[in-house]
């Protein structure tokens, strides 16, 4: 397998954040490796960030529909390279990620993400990050970003475009079925913004709410709305 990841970031009205995150992402690949490529998908932005998008070296731009489980399997079917890293666009991986990536490919872990650590003071956005070290499934989340080879994303059937909330559980749910997920004991950041905006422990509670809706065999159209009418 050739040692090259297709970094896949979806986004949408993004314009305030995209230049100085897509530094500090790119900051943090390794000197050694040619990473790969950069895939932006944009879910039809209606701010400045596809011109801002355009002005950057090395990125390559995607246009999507919105909806970040559809970007991403948009994103997935453009990659030239068989390791897909699905990255949300404030959340910064740690210092030389791609070479930890590729280590645990290299060793038959072909699906896993790194630990996790808001960047907030607040105590529950630090508890919330702590909980990440451990290996429960109940401790995963997109924020934590997630790397898979491209045959077994396939294989799964990719993320679940139904779903336009809680579709990275969905595709957890099944790596873990098959006991086929690593979580690397290196840390990302990620920002607390939507804790923020919504407030923190509201938000907890929301999805929450929706994890056991979900369990209960709710629809993607009810949880969607659910969310919606709380978190909007």
């Amino acid at each position: 397998m050739e040692n090259k990841i297709s970094i896949i970031i979806p986004v949408y009205n993004e314009a305030e954040i995209l230049e100085e995150s897509l530094h500090q992402i790119r900051s943090k690949i390794s000197a050694e490796n040619d990473v790969g490529e950069i895939l932006l998908v944009d879910g039809g932005s209606t701010d400045n960030s596809i011109k801002i998008a355009q002005e950057i070296d090395g990125i390559q731009l995607i246009h999507s529909p919105k909806g970040r489980p559809i970007q991403m399997n948009i994103g997935a079917q453009k990659a030239n390279f068989d390791i897909l890293y699905f990255l949300h666009i404030d959340s910064y991986p740690p210092n030389n990620f791609d070479q930890y990536i590729i280590q645990e490919i290299q060793k038959g872990n072909l699906a896993g993400c790194f630990r996790m650590k808001f960047r907030s003071q607040h105590p529950w956005m630090k508890f919330i990050g702590w909980l990440t070290r451990f290996s429960f499934r109940s401790c995963r989340g997109g924020d934590q970003s997630q790397f898979i080879t491209k045959k077994l994303f396939n294989a799964i059937g990719g993320y679940n475009e139904d779903f336009l909330i809680y579709e990275d559980q969905l595709l957890i749910s099944k790596l873990y079925q098959r006991k086929q997920f690593v979580v690397i004991p290196k840390w990302l950041s990620t920002s607390a913004r939507r804790f923020e905006e919504v407030g923190i422990l509201k938000l907890q509670l929301i999805f929450w709410k929706i994890y056991f809706m979900k369990w209960l065999g709710k629809s993607s159209k009810v949880i969607l709305e659910y969310y919606n009418s709380k978190a909007n």
